[in-house]
């Protein structure tokens, strides 16, 4: 067994009746930016009052900041933390999808650090400058059963004008504070529950297949991977059911946990070069299209790994077993049609796509059980494309 770590900050509350609590437990401060989407859901399905009432309840004012896109970029970053700094704001609270929880990480990391955000970044274009400053408190409130923000320090920003969409984290960036309400994704629709139920599965199973995966990420992944196979066509197929979004509620903040333990791999890499390219790909359509190809060419590197997979997924304990199961999966949740060319995304770009996964995201390709240089990366995507 290799050497691991071990750092999980966050204060987890999970279950029906989770929000409630906002009002009840101790907040770091009085005053608080609260970080939603730009598309009004939050707003619309009630969320976004119900949290500022308990906020209110709890004697805590709010700032509302309702710009944050798919895909959050590095300038509504920036324009954040401008805002809570104005507004004397002491904590950040992400109510939405990864995308509101990964800003509102991010902008707590520039409420106390001078410069843009991208100063701190790494990638081709960062100054890879170190923040002087630890990030300001988030409390984390999911409404998507997703990217597992909630419980890990990853927020993913793109920089739009150097098409790079970059994961970065520091132990600072772990929420505080995490409450997991299901009912907050029954509202989710079905097409949204199964991407983002897919990017959970896949968090789980790079962790299990990753070079730093550990006992804890271990047990965890192949419950999640089994958890998810069972649960997410049925959160898909019957939207309103609550036993169901409980159970990929859960899987996707257990997924998170796997991301801390242990990490993802290249596959997101890849995927990260897609969206940074074409930033309405939603992450879990691309890392499904990428998928079957990408796990293919890994089979044989980790087969024993890739059995335990297919076991945990009601499959024969077998290699290639793992790969029938992902695409009996992929094809129950509804998302076998998709293809890369209906996003715009053609062959001609396929050496820029893949440069830019190893340049941007090259420190996952370092714990994928795999080398893989420019030319492997078009493999796949060759692969992967359909007209």
């Amino acid at each position: 067994m290799h050497p691991f770590r071990w750092y999980m900050p966050t204060r987890l509350h999970f279950g029906t009746g989770s929000l409630e609590l906002l009002s009840k437990l101790p907040l770091p401060g009085h005053k608080a930016l609260l970080v939603v989407g730009q598309g009004g859901s939050a707003r619309r399905l009630g969320y976004l009052d119900e949290v500022l009432s308990l906020l209110q309840r709890r004697g805590c004012e709010a700032v509302v900041f309702d710009k944050i896109q798919p895909n959050p970029t590095s300038e509504q970053v920036d324009e954040g933390a401008v805002l809570a700094r104005g507004e004397g704001c002491h904590f950040v609270v992400g109510l939405g999808g990864g995308s509101s929880l990964d800003a509102a990480k991010s902008i707590a990391l520039m409420m106390g650090n001078e410069g843009a955000y991208w100063d701190y970044m790494g990638g081709t274009t960062g100054k890879k400058k170190t923040p002087k400053f630890p990030a300001k408190p988030v409390v984390a409130i999911p409404t998507t059963s997703g990217t597992g923000s909630e419980t890990d320090p990853w927020t993913v920003i793109t920089r739009l004008d150097s098409r790079e969409k970059l994961g970065w984290g520091c132990d600072s960036t772990y929420p505080q504070l995490a409450l997991i309400e299901p009912r907050l994704m029954l509202s989710l629709p079905p097409a949204q529950t199964a991407m983002t139920g897919m990017d959970a599965f896949f968090h789980a199973i790079e962790a299990y297949l990753a070079t730093c995966h550990q006992p804890g990420s271990d047990v965890l992944a192949l419950d999640i991977a089994a958890r998810i196979n069972r649960w997410l066509p049925r959160a898909v197929q019957h939207p309103e059911d609550l036993e169901a979004r409980i159970e990929m509620a859960w899987a996707a903040t257990g997924a998170g946990i796997c991301e801390s333990l242990s990490s993802c791999i290249s596959h997101h890499s890849l995927e990260h070069a897609l969206s940074a390219f074409h930033p309405k790909l939603p992450h879990g359509a691309g890392l499904c299209m990428l998928a079957l190809p990408y796990f293919s060419s890994l089979a044989p590197f980790v087969p024993e790994r890739m059995a335990d997979l297919a076991k945990a997924m009601g499959q024969p304990a077998k290699a290639d077993a793992f790969l029938v199961g992902l695409e009996k999966l992929i094809a129950e949740v509804g998302l076998n049609a998709l293809k890369l060319s209906d996003y715009g995304i053609v062959p001609e770009e396929f050496p820029a796509l893949a440069k830019n996964a190893l340049d941007v995201m090259g420190g996952l390709f370092s714990l994928t059980p795999m080398e893989q240089d420019e030319n492997a990366l078009v493999h796949i995507l060759r692969q992967a494309w359909r007209p």
